[in-house]
């Protein structure tokens, strides 16, 4: 839906622009006085005004769209990198449980080795 109304008014600006530079062409819309821009002199009719304008703006878009597609990616990248980052602490933290869990069954076989060894035989032999 949204890319139908985009392209909607994609027309309508089109429109817009080719019936503004067309309508303002002819000698009776010269500009009275020139003017510069980066040292450029602008003459002729405001309809070529009006035509520098929609490229300029056509231009400004161009790079507003780069830099949003840009800021999307990084944002994309980003959440990703989040996203392994929280599944590998989980997957540290389930490893280093079980570690914990065999270190204290090791432990307590240790103990109760240790505690048979104790009643079986002494230290003397009388056992």
């Amino acid at each position: 839906m949204i890319v139908v109304l985009g392209l909607i008014i994609l027309l309508a600006a089109v429109i817009v622009g080719v019936a503004g530079v067309l309508g303002n062409a002819s000698s009776e819309h010269a500009l009275t006085d020139g003017f510069a821009v980066f040292g450029f002199q602008v003459t002729g009719s405001t309809g070529t005004v009006f035509l520098i304008g929609i490229v300029v703006g056509v231009a400004a878009a161009l790079g507003l769209g780069l830099l949003l597609a840009g800021v999307r990616h990084t944002y994309r990248r980003g959440r990703t990198a989040r996203r392994e980052l929280k599944q590998s602490r989980r997957e540290t933290a389930a490893i280093s449980q079980e570690r914990d869990d065999l270190v204290d069954h090791r432990s307590a076989d240790r103990a109760e080795k240790a505690a048979e060894g104790g009643r079986t035989a002494t230290p003397d032999g009388d056992g």
